[in-house]
């Protein structure tokens, strides 16, 4: 398969997140958060993060790190654990979707000194040999009623993909995408491991579907079958191809 958009080393992540909104003095009220004061969630952020990560731990979140005077609020991300890696949001000043080039070239380096490694909108790579994608956004869904900022989405060819954005209080998977927003987490990273066991059930699942339609296949039946993997993003002739190629080396 081709590659789509900047590569990315999911191997080296231990944890993830999204949407922490550092100083942002109405989330509290927009998402439902339970603190009572702005300084109270930055504070109680900040502890449940440095209680979970370790220095040593690498950290990547999909987006909308921190708000308000960004000169005040980005150094307070400075004290979190972590190698940390950034894949912006709609609310962060180094956003292609909301900032111009001038604007991110002015602040990126405010987030470089706060420890922040800036990636790319989309980012795709591969955990533990199985592709997946990452990205501020859904393929499909927003915290409000329409969805914004879709020329910045990655298109949805049935890869998992990894998110933020929405706020969503559901934990974590939604078909072939998993939302790791803090407000679905208790407000703290949540470890890789957990998204290596989504990845093992979608895998599980597209090899026992994509079984099922190679028998039936052979019997004539497979239209009403094909039609629920096309929906559900498994590719049967790549799977098959792969059964009778001998070269088992290639990337998917």
């Amino acid at each position: 398969m081709l590659q789509e958009y900047p590569t990315f080393d999911f191997d080296q992540v231990t944890y993830i997140t999204s949407d922490a909104h550092f100083s942002h003095a109405r989330i509290s009220e927009l998402a439902a958060r339970p603190f009572g004061s702005v300084t109270e969630m930055d504070a109680e952020l900040i502890r449940r993060w440095n209680q979970t990560v370790a220095p040593a731990d690498v950290v990547l979140h999909l987006g909308d790190v921190a708000l308000g005077p960004i000169a005040d609020s980005l150094p307070l991300t400075a004290q979190l654990n972590g190698h940390k890696f950034l894949v912006p949001g709609n609310h962060d000043r180094v956003s292609p979707a909301t900032q111009s080039r001038r604007a991110i070239e002015r602040f990126a380096p405010l987030y470089e000194q706060a420890g922040w490694t800036i990636l790319p909108e989309v980012i795709e790579g591969t955990r533990r040999g199985t592709r997946i994608l990452a990205s501020h956004y859904p393929y499909a869904g927003d915290s409000q009623d329409a969805d914004r900022h879709t020329s910045h989405r990655p298109v949805d060819r049935g890869v998992p993909l990894l998110h933020g954005h929405t706020h969503d209080r559901e934990n974590g998977p939604a078909g072939h995408q998993f939302h790791v927003g803090v407000d679905a987490f208790g407000y703290a990273p949540i470890p890789f491991s957990l998204i290596d066991a989504w990845l093992d059930d979608l895998r599980r699942e597209e090899e026992e579907i994509a079984a099922i339609v190679r028998e039936r296949s052979a019997m004539g039946e497979s239209t009403p079958l094909s039609e629920l993997a096309d929906r559900i993003g498994v590719d049967i002739p790549a799977l098959n191809g792969a059964e009778d190629s001998d070269d088992r080396d290639v990337e998917v």
